[in-house]
């Protein structure tokens, strides 16, 4: 009974360390776990230099192993601190740890694979743990909530500004498709007008004729009126949504559930006493 009670209560402090950014020492793990993420991805881009690689392959060797190790120990102390493991196992960021970590050890068997831990920098996303930026994350919801609600709308409007790349640009070729301009095709002409529209403006193909370039000015100004509609509508549906409560770091240490309220006691997956 004892050796339980020590056990669960080993399991929470751990839990508490790795999940849980709202307390002195998991803010100092993530912390610490951010520094040697930002340290492991600079040693993977100072390999890709051949001139460093040549003189320091032993030591960033060494480097990535000590690095892979420390983050496979963590990524072990994850699943162990949780009732649920496979929770964290295919969530997103169990999947971001597990595929960030593996690259290396795959290097044993196929040459190259190991570049692909640079997949790391993917784990500096929990700088909106650390950071206490967790709340901004039902802000960003509320914007894709309102980008579906405006996606018909945003299609017409894309529908259309396509088909107005394709007049412009079938009447560009009209006017400038027997000059050294460029405008040797419609399907080019047309690529022309959507780079203007935008105010991209590569320059790899320009009028030459007057009546062209006046055209083209008119596209111009065209463009800056065109940039703002998707922002107006996207605004819009924004302005109808209602201010939801705050949302805290915190994980449920049985489901490993996320996005908690600030002022939640149970987890409202699966019910379990929160820290």
């Amino acid at each position: 009974m004892i050796e339980q009670e020590l056990k669960k209560n080993w399991k929470n402090k751990l839990h508490e360390i790795i999940y849980e950014a709202d307390t002195p020492a998991g803010k100092w793990f993530d912390i610490v776990l951010l520094i040697l993420i930002l340290t492991s991805i600079v040693v993977v881009m100072l390999e890709s230099i051949t001139s460093v690689e040549i003189l320091y392959a032993h030591e960033l060797n060494v480097a990535e192993w000590v690095f892979t190790i420390l983050f496979s120990l963590e990524y072990f102390a994850r699943i162990i601190s949780i009732k649920k493991p496979k929770e964290y196992i295919f969530s997103f960021y169990g999947i971001i740890d597990f595929l960030s970590t593996i690259p290396k050890y795959l290097s044993l068997f196929f040459v190259g694979s190991h570049a692909l831990i640079a997949l790391r920098a993917l784990r500096l996303l929990r700088v909106f743990r650390i950071l206490k930026l967790a709340r901004f994350i039902g802000e960003g919801n509320e914007m894709s909530k309102a980008l579906k609600a405006s996606r018909a709308r945003i299609s017409v409007f894309l529908l259309a500004v396509f088909m107005l790349c394709v007049i412009l640009g079938t009447i560009m070729y009209m006017i400038e498709g027997g000059t050294d301009s460029g405008f040797t095709s419609i399907p080019r002409s047309v690529y022309w007008a959507i780079v203007t529209l935008t105010t991209v403006g590569y320059g790899d193909i320009a009028p030459v004729t007057g009546f062209g370039q006046f055209i083209a000015s008119i596209i111009m100004i065209l463009g800056y009126a065109i940039i703002a509609v998707p922002t107006g509508i996207v605004t819009s549906e924004m302005s109808k949504k209602v201010s939801k409560p705050h949302l805290n770091t915190q994980n449920c240490p049985n489901c490993s559930a996320s996005k908690h309220r600030d002022d939640a006691d149970f987890c409202y997956e699966c019910g379990h006493k929160l820290h």
